[in-house]
């Protein structure tokens, strides 16, 4: 197992144990089957676990699968606060309260604010108190670094970075979201600033592994060098410094072995031509299947009326790429949970994107298509009650 050092020089594990997809036997987690599964990749060097308040069992699961191993000491524990629910700072020390039983723990290590999407959700955090709250639990031991995981834009991921003393962040990153998200930009500005960055969705959900187009199948099924689609992937963040440690939800004992070789090897730099050559070549396939041709360049940002072109196009290329209820779903965490709501509806027509776009988009057209079918009365459903209960 390879390592890098975090902000205080601890050695955190290039591979980490995303906790989200433990099998489920029925309603609950199979406990025994995530066991066997977790010890295999603390045994191969594995020592960062991510689980969230939100993630059904997983919490309760962690806690029980350390403690029946007597290996809380040998790993460090990455959880959330889910800042949507919460209302006051009693509400947010009753959530970690609940988490920390949950986990058997007294401490956690890299504690998150869940799903932080731009600067005014912290700020309205601020006003509840809960920097303060924060600071008594950094003070106390409680918590160890405090960070947030986020899903937007590159603008608004630096305008968070800089809104707080973090000690790390947490980024969706893999070869397909280089120019969307927060992005290699903002891993980058991240690094600058001296923040360890975790990686989450490296395989986009496993959709760069089986929801590939069949001709991106086929690419590899050809490949002379036998490469794995996995295998590149995780090669693609490794060889990257910037990267701290890429989160994989593991749920089977093969795939945690085959992740773990995989990180064995991996440093800033093993990425070789053939690599890069075959990634560019999945990445175009991959496009071929997308509704609109944007790369994410953001110049046309800003909209007069807040809304996310790139965000929306990659929501809405996503689709069809991978799957409609993904692409559905990153929309909603991207566009209504925000303070300020940034949906393709709120475009007025007015043009003024279209005046700065390389790729010369009918910008206002594939706006309004994607609004169409992004848009269902399911998002305008959740919207309202996120709108209305000020859960952003």
């Amino acid at each position: 197992m390879q390592y890098r050092k975090d902000k205080k020089g601890n050695d955190i594990s290039l591979l980490g144990y995303g906790c989200m997809r433990f099998t489920r036997k029925g309603t609950s987690i199979d406990i025994d089957k995530a066991e066997k599964e977790v010890m295999t990749a603390i045994k191969g060097g594995v020592n960062y676990l991510d689980t969230a308040y939100i993630y059904p069992g997983s919490e309760a699961a962690v806690g029980e699968i350390l403690h029946r191993n007597q290996c809380r000491d040998k790993v460090y524990i990455a959880s959330k606060l889910p800042h949507y629910l919460i209302k006051s700072v009693e509400g947010a020390e009753k959530t970690f309260q609940e988490e920390l039983k949950r986990l058997k723990t007294d401490h956690i290590d890299y504690y998150l604010m869940h799903m932080l999407t731009d600067a005014a959700t912290w700020e309205k955090m601020k006003k509840l108190g809960v920097e303060q709250w924060i600071a008594s639990k950094l003070a106390a031991g409680q918590i160890r670094n405090i960070g947030f995981s986020y899903h937007g834009n590159t603008d608004m991921f630096r305008q968070l970075v800089d809104a707080y003393e973090w000690d790390f962040c947490q980024i969706q990153y893999n070869y397909m979201d280089e120019y969307s998200q927060a992005g290699v930009e903002g891993l980058k500005y991240a690094n600058e600033k001296g923040l360890p960055v975790i990686i989450m969705e490296p395989l986009r959900g496993g959709r760069l592994v089986n929801l590939l187009p069949e001709s991106a199948k086929k690419l590899f099924a050809q490949d002379p060098e036998g490469r794995a689609p996995a295998d590149l992937a995780f090669k693609w963040l490794y060889n990257q410094p910037e990267v701290t440690c890429v989160l994989s939800g593991m749920n089977s004992v093969e795939m945690v072995e085959q992740n773990l070789a995989t990180a064995s090897k991996a440093y800033p730099g093993c990425m070789t031509d053939s690599d890069r050559a075959l990634v560019a070549r999945v990445q175009e396939e991959i496009r071929r299947s997308i509704k609109v041709g944007c790369t994410g360049c953001g110049y046309c940002m800003p909209c007069p009326k807040g809304v996310d072109i790139p965000g929306t196009f990659r929501c809405y290329n996503a689709m069809y790429s991978e799957k409609k209820s993904s692409g559905r779903m990153e929309y909603l965490q991207c566009t209504a949970m925000r303070q300020n709501a940034s949906s393709a509806s709120q475009c007025i027509q007015c043009g003024k994107c279209e005046q700065h776009c390389p790729q010369h988009i009918a910008i206002r057209k594939e706006l309004k298509n994607a609004a169409q079918e992004l848009e269902t009365f399911s998002y305008k459903a959740a919207k309202w009650l996120i709108r209305r209960f000020r859960l952003w």
